[in-house]
């Protein structure tokens, strides 16, 4: 017969409630009685119920995160940090994939909230009105990762759009760039890409120089085939381009193969720069100059301020902004 919490708590000389709180995290047990408690446990070889557990506690020791998409280096390397953070809380992380569609998203938040999710990120969207009315009738704890919130009081995780964009169109500037296109994802879906273009124009204005509006496509996607697509549009399109800066790592991957395609060598006929810094980056020929944002530790960051307001170790508030900064590889060359 498999041992019960009430076994436990006779091993221990303690009660239920105790071993409860122990088993749970809980900060208010002395020392010598969580040892005792934890003692009991391992000689008993007590497995507690997780359904049990999550009935005591009003926890289910799980985070979710939402992304429009799970398919790219993007996701994998964001979901790496939060995960990390979580299992070393003994969480666990449901993944949904959004495709970035309105009732499927709210279809996802109501699955959520059935399940009893102890924390949500949201990540690379707009959290819409509905969305942050609908989480918030549910007081589930909510950070907003790399994306935009329509409400400034909710904690969100990025780094800086308009100062990163700011650099990358300088550092091509610096480089004898004069013409330069910018090929941007997202645009209809995730405003803080409006920062990006603010920043590419900003920087031009510094130095300056005017930006050609043929000289800037806007696209829905951040994805190989987008750059692709929005590179050969913009070479059509954009008068004799030098450089061309993307706002993903997959766009400028998509931006050099419509170059290849057209005989142009990167980046001696063709200068292109991404933004993310994903392992892709080094792996593409040339290896690819970009703006890096440290996606593992953004996703470990949201993580962690909402499992130190789960554990009651910090109130969930503010916002966290990264730094970001310019790699540089071979697929820039100076003029």
């Amino acid at each position: 017969m498999e041992p019960t919490i009430k076994d436990v708590a006779r091993r221990a000389g303690v009660s239920t409630a105790t071993v409860s709180r122990v088993l749970n995290g809980g900060h208010w047990v002395a020392g010598e009685t969580r040892t005792a408690v934890l003692q009991a446990v391992q000689e008993l070889n007590y497995k507690p119920n997780a359904v049990a557990r999550s009935l005591m506690s009003a926890q289910t020791k799980t985070l979710a995160i939402l992304f429009p998409n799970v398919s790219d280096m993007f996701s994998g390397t964001v979901l790496g940090g939060v995960e990390d953070a979580a299992h070393s809380r003994g969480f666990s992380v449901i993944v949904c994939k959004t495709g970035g569609g309105h009732e499927r998203t709210l279809a996802y938040l109501q699955l959520l909230a059935e399940k009893r999710v102890d924390g949500i990120i949201f990540a690379s969207e707009v959290l819409r009105e509905a969305y942050a009315d609908f989480i918030g009738q549910l007081r589930i704890p909510l950070v907003v990762l790399s994306g935009e919130s329509v409400r400034p009081e909710i904690p969100t995780v990025r780094c800086d759009d308009r100062q990163a964009a700011y650099a990358g169109a300088s550092y091509l500037i610096g480089q004898g760039h004069e013409n330069i296109g910018l090929l941007y994802g997202g645009a209809h879906e995730t405003p803080e890409q409006s920062g990006r273009l603010e920043g590419f124009h900003e920087a031009h204005r510094d130095h300056g120089l005017a930006v050609e509006p043929s000289r800037v496509l806007c696209l829905e996607g951040f994805a190989f085939k987008d750059g692709q697509v929005g590179g050969a549009a913009l070479l059509r399109q954009g008068g004799p381009l030098t450089a061309i800066f993307a706002s993903s790592d997959e766009l400028a991957l998509g931006v050099m193969s419509a170059a290849y395609a057209r005989g142009l060598r990167v980046p001696d006929d063709l200068s292109v720069m991404g933004f993310d810094d994903l392992p892709l980056a080094e792996m593409s020929l040339p290896p690819l100059t970009t703006v890096r944002q440290p996606l593992y530790g953004m996703g470990r960051r949201a993580a962690t301020m909402l499992l130190d307001h789960i554990q009651d170790i910090k109130k969930l508030e503010g916002h966290a902004v990264f730094p970001t900064t310019i790699v540089e590889r071979r697929s820039v060359r100076r003029l």
